[in-house]
């Protein structure tokens, strides 16, 4: 007799399904302190601190702490602010103690429960966190900061002023100022000579002066060589140490200075 065979059709195991992910969930909260500077000199009202506890994320701004604090316990307080986003130099103040802009600093990179913001030093105090900048910019203006050059007005037969990559490397990184002020508010010569013409103004000239197209370096180098200005900086580098977008004043003051001394032409 035959023998039968039964061919047994093996069955495919069961696919395993992946269980489908958590939910991710929000981490609680944290709380801090943030303790504001209270001042308002046309009332000749002494200086104080105010403390709020405010709820934070990981991601908080202390800009966010600050508005925080103004839409939801105190509306009297007064900061400067606009962009959010470190492009305008509204919202310079000391922050522990450092200048810095409150939109571009997370709470979470102080490492700290206790945050305290101060108006920036070497400004006149407007209210609270506000300063004037009126010196400042009046500075600013004083550099001259465009491009002068008789022959930029445009002409028949003109032609765009062309510049090599080297040319422009030369003044690219001191043209991202934003004139958030920080710089002199960390700068140990403004604070004991209120006249002098401070980093930002320095450095700004030496902006224009290294352009090529420019035509106004002699000009710009009378206003700086004089009593309260190159010559006052003591190389403190404080400036640099500050500045929220790379400038590096300091280094731009060493370089002006090589135009008054004859190393650079």
């Amino acid at each position: 007799m035959a023998a039968i065979t039964a061919s047994r059709e093996e069955k495919p195991e069961p696919t395993k399904q992946t269980p489908p992910p958590a939910p991710a969930v929000e981490s609680a909260p944290k709380t801090i302190t943030l303790r504001i500077s209270r001042s308002n000199p046309s009332e000749n009202s002494a200086a104080k601190f105010d403390e709020f506890q405010i709820p934070v994320q990981k991601w908080t701004t202390v800009l966010e702490a600050i508005l925080h604090v103004k839409q939801n316990l105190d509306h009297s307080v007064a900061v400067r602010y606009s962009c959010r986003q470190a492009s305008c130099g509204s919202c310079g103040m000391k922050i522990n103690g450092r200048p810095r802009l409150a939109c571009y600093t997370k709470v979470s990179e102080l490492d700290s429960n206790v945050i305290t913001v101060e108006p920036m030093s070497n400004f006149p105090i407007i209210r609270d966190l506000a300063v004037d900048f009126k010196q400042l910019f009046s500075t600013h203006k004083k550099m001259k900061p465009f491009i002068i050059n008789e022959g930029s007005e445009v002409q028949p037969g003109a032609k765009e002023f062309i510049q090599t990559p080297n040319d422009l490397e030369k003044f690219l990184q001191f043209s991202y100022c934003i004139k958030c002020g920080l710089c002199n508010s960390a700068c140990p010569t403004m604070a004991t000579d209120k006249s002098f013409i401070g980093p930002q103004g320095l450095a700004q000239a030496y902006r224009y002066t290294a352009d090529n197209r420019d035509e106004g370096k002699k000009g710009r180098l009378k206003i700086v060589d004089q009593s309260h200005g190159i010559w006052r900086c003591h190389f403190a580098g404080s400036c640099s140490n500050v500045c929220p977008k790379g400038v590096d004043p300091a280094m731009a003051i060493q370089l002006l200075r090589g135009y008054l001394l004859g190393f650079r032409k």
